[in-house]
């Protein structure tokens, strides 16, 4: 059986393991629904058998955190996340652990799958209390009492506000301080945005089934689902392996598509970079792309800019080829057009960006250069800031690297607009400039047109730092310049970007090390993606 590794916070924790599956597509809560549907209509496999698979994946759960027993308290809504919370206490009452079950509806509420499983829980020996028992408001103000709690109150279609009984419990479970594992979703969060229903469950732990859902990935999602997995319950690897509209970037994917160094091969057959980028007020950023650059296995690097930007960049990079460009008050000038479109057939990618500025003069630079540029281009940072001010994008293969100010910027919205959903956004960005998108931050996503979008599960919170876009956009510039497609450069790029933070965040620690650390770690990264060695040693 195959394991599909998935980023947790800092560390690696393996998905379940299902076979014949060679991608983890990621399912909104319609998809999920359907398949649900499909699984009894098509493969003839009982919804009572999916819920007692779903409960039955949490309960493990349950035993790793509480592995010699305790007093757990397992709170469940009326459908059917209720169904599973009823499986999940009746197994740990099997068990021998001490369990309470409480139901924030009536007994009359419960729909049908939910009431079977409720009727089989109270017949071996779970005696569930509702919300209309006198004792249920004392019970959930004495959560605090217990080692352990269980979110099964509300499930994927979750959509409205909370309130009343379910809004009560789910602010008495944030009260208690008692750690939490949410059945498929926190209770509270919105499976398709991430995005709260007015209160949400703050989980420790969530087991989410057959599918990665949006809401682990953008909004208060991102947070409140804490540690997280996939649980297998059986779906058929027919719907599994059906296209939807995201998909996580494995390592198995990312090392098929990373070019080969072949024995023969000499720096002209690794691609050539050209950077054009800096001021006089920015000149780490160059410096930090070129680094990028070069660890990723770039060939040959030229750094095009100003003097005093080739001076920094000389210091610390000998490696480096030098491009220098006329000046216009610590910019570049328009008068650098000439010497662009004349260097750019030496090259096989450029990027613009890093430290440029957006003054006149600089878009002035970029618009007459980009009419007649030929040579595919990451645009990042300023040249990004540079298209929200009108600047036409070059009319060849593009990768555009936004961070959430500069998306916002580049479709006139807020930056809560954009981070509300982080997937409808980056879709928007793909139609209106009709070019790769790489929207980064906590699990980057990557869009195209005719593209299923790729969300990254690589990388942490330490790489929240300056500098640390300036590396990925210098190694996606290789991987274009080794002919890579833009879409798949980009997304072979965040994750091996984000698997060399991680290679720091365990060798340096988890918040401090640098831009420049994130770049030794690259090649390891790389070795380790490929399978070449033993990056933990």
């Amino acid at each position: 059986m195959r394991k599909v590794w998935v980023k947790l916070d800092g560390q690696h924790c393996p998905c379940a393991a299902r076979d014949g599956v060679n991608a983890m597509w990621i399912g909104t809560s319609e998809h999920c629904r359907s398949v649900d549907r499909r699984s009894s209509e098509d493969f003839g496999l009982p919804a009572s058998v999916l819920m007692e698979r779903a409960g039955f994946a949490v309960f493990e759960a349950v035993t790793k955190m509480l592995p010699s027993g305790g007093k757990i308290a397992v709170l469940c809504g009326r459908g059917n996340n209720g169904g599973d919370g009823f499986v999940v206490a009746r197994l740990a009452v099997q068990a021998g652990y001490q369990v309470e079950c409480l139901v924030a509806a009536t007994e009359k509420d419960l729909r049908e799958d939910a009431l079977n499983q409720y009727k089989v829980a109270r017949a071996t020996g779970v005696h569930p209390i509702f919300a209309d028992n006198p004792r249920w408001t004392r019970k959930i103000d004495c959560l605090g009492g217990h080692d352990l709690l269980v979110d099964a109150l509300l499930g994927i279609g979750a959509v409205s506000q909370v309130h009343g009984t379910v809004r009560e419990a789910i602010q008495a479970i944030n009260r208690s301080g008692v750690p939490v594992v949410a059945v498929d979703v926190p209770s509270g969060i919105d499976c398709n945005t991430g995005e709260e229903l007015g209160e949400s469950v703050w989980a420790l732990r969530t087991v989410t089934f057959g599918f990665p859902k949006p809401f682990l990935f953008e909004g208060i999602g991102l947070e409140h689902s804490g540690y997280w997995t996939v649980a297998d319950i059986g779906y058929p690897a027919a719907l599994l392996n059906e296209v939807t509209e995201s998909r996580l970037i494995d390592e198995d994917w990312v090392a098929s598509l990373l070019p080969e160094r072949l024995k023969s091969a000499h720096k002209g057959d690794s691609g050539h970079v050209l950077i054009v980028a800096g001021s006089r007020w920015m000149r780490g950023a160059v410096t930090l792309a070129a680094k990028g650059a070069l660890r990723a296995g770039a060939g040959l690097v030229t750094v095009a800019s100003i003097p005093s930007v080739l001076d920094a960049v000389a210091a610390q990079l000998p490696e480096v080829l030098l491009l220098p460009l006329p000046e216009d008050n610590g910019v570049i000038s328009p008068m650098a057009v000439h010497d662009l479109l004349e260097y750019q057939e030496r090259v096989d990618s450029a990027l613009f960006g890093p430290g440029l500025t957006h003054d006149k003069p600089v878009l002035d630079l970029l618009k007459a250069t980009w009419r007649e540029w030929r040579r595919p281009c990451v645009i990042d940072a300023d040249a990004l800031n540079s298209v929200s001010h009108g600047v036409t994008l070059p009319p060849v293969e593009c990768i555009l690297t936004p961070h959430p100010g500069e998306m916002s910027r580049l479709l006139n919205s807020s930056i809560a607009e954009i981070q509300a959903d982080r997937f409808r956004a980056v879709d928007s960005a793909v139609s209106e400039y009709g070019q790769c998108v790489l929207l980064k931050g906590p699990h980057t996503i990557v869009g195209e047109p005719g593209q299923p979008m790729m969300v990254n599960c690589t990388g942490n919170p330490g790489m929240a730092s300056g500098g640390f876009g300036d590396v990925l956009s210098g190694m996606a510039a290789t991987l274009l310049a080794q002919q890579l497609p833009s879409y798949y450069a980009a997304s072979c790029a965040v994750y091996w970007h984000g698997l060399a933070g991680d290679i720091c965040a365990c060798k340096v620690g988890g918040v401090g090390y640098l831009a420049s650390d994130l770049v030794e770690a690259i090649p390891s990264a790389r070795s380790q993606i490929l399978g070449n060695c033993d990056t933990d040693s």
